[in-house]
């Protein structure tokens, strides 16, 4: 890898220091999760790697702690499972957590997969599970001094549309728009936390942000799943096309996640992505979420939606030492 392109590199010439901040990273053994993780622990930050997949996850902490700084360590959680989020929150305690990246999830199944509970796989761990576990760490983060979350969405906002009526796809599953749904809804999520939470009198700030067109292992998901018909080899041309064409390495394409998650100057709200064409790759740069993100009884049906599903709430006068009395 160049130099230029070590997202550590980038991070401390871009970047102010972290110094005894706690950051907790989904999906943070592999990818744009692991890049993160990686920039956020050489600016001082001690990284939680939250993650399925113990034995990448044991070697990526490893690899982050022999490179100094902050340092790291893993913690399982399966996303898709309730009780899993649970068990992870609880593991992470009460101490201060000052930033926290919800950046796990999948390509869609071809076939429309669900979780034990029956929800969507890919929405039950972008969405979901996301907004289970962060509500459940709402005590930590009201108790770090300047705390920020950052959702992962996607290029595909731009086209992406929600359906409130069908957001598990039982009704009308196709794998391209079960990612678009999931990834504006994460937009969607990220802008209406921040919109309660400064209602309330928060300090907690919640932001978006998409990393373009990324080369990662984000295709392996689907290895192994049948091909049936035209579209299904149409669907794989196309996603491994775009990678060929304009994918980043996982290192540049990981830089508005990580300006998200530790830049302090950036208001919650702020929306972060590519600056070059079609958002698909170059510098970061601030977005306009589009009206579909912007609409905020949409929001508001998708925020109550979560709640019905995951049973959890955001407590912000309980635990935020930032909210009003």
């Amino acid at each position: 890898m160049r130099r230029d392109h070590d997202i550590a590199v980038w991070a401390q010439a871009n970047l102010r220091t972290l110094d005894g901040c706690r950051a907790v990273v989904t999906g943070g053994a592999s990818g744009i999760g692991l890049a993160v993780s990686r920039g956020l622990a050489a600016l001082g930050a001690h990284v939680v790697i939250a993650d399925r997949d113990a034995g990448a996850g044991e070697a990526a902490a490893g690899a982050i702690d022999a490179l100094g700084g902050g340092g790291a360590r893993f913690l399982a959680v399966d996303l898709a499972d309730p009780d899993a989020v649970s068990t992870c929150a609880a593991a992470l305690g009460d101490a201060p957590v000052d930033i926290l990246v919800n950046n796990a999830g999948i390509l869609p199944p071809l076939r429309r997969r669900t979780t034990a509970r029956g929800d969507e796989l890919a929405f039950a761990i972008s969405v979901l599970g996301h907004f289970a576990l962060t509500a459940a760490l709402l005590p930590a983060l009201g108790a770090a001094h300047a705390p920020r979350v950052v959702w992962l969405s996607s290029l595909v906002h731009r086209r992406g549309r929600i359906d409130l009526d069908d957001l598990d796809g039982a009704r009308n599953y196709e794998a391209q728009n079960a990612y678009n749904q999931a990834k504006i809804a994460s937009l969607m999520l990220a802008m209406e936390m921040d919109r309660r939470g400064r209602e309330r009198g928060s300090h907690i700030a919640s932001l978006a942000a998409h990393p373009g067109v990324a080369r990662t292992a984000i295709g392996h998901s689907r290895d192994g799943q049948a091909r049936i018909g035209l579209h299904d080899h149409l669907t794989d041309l196309a996603f491994h096309g775009v990678m060929r064409l304009m994918g980043q390495p996982a290192d540049v394409a990981s830089r508005p996640v990580l300006r998200a998650a530790a830049d302090r100057s950036m208001a919650g709200g702020s929306f972060f992505g590519p600056g070059g064409f079609g958002e698909m790759r170059g510098a970061p740069r601030l977005l306009t979420p589009t009206p579909v993100a912007r609409d905020a009884s949409a929001r508001a049906c998708l925020w109550a939606y979560c709640e019905r599903r995951t049973g959890h709430t955001f407590p912000w006068r309980a635990h935020d030492r930032g909210a009003a009395a």
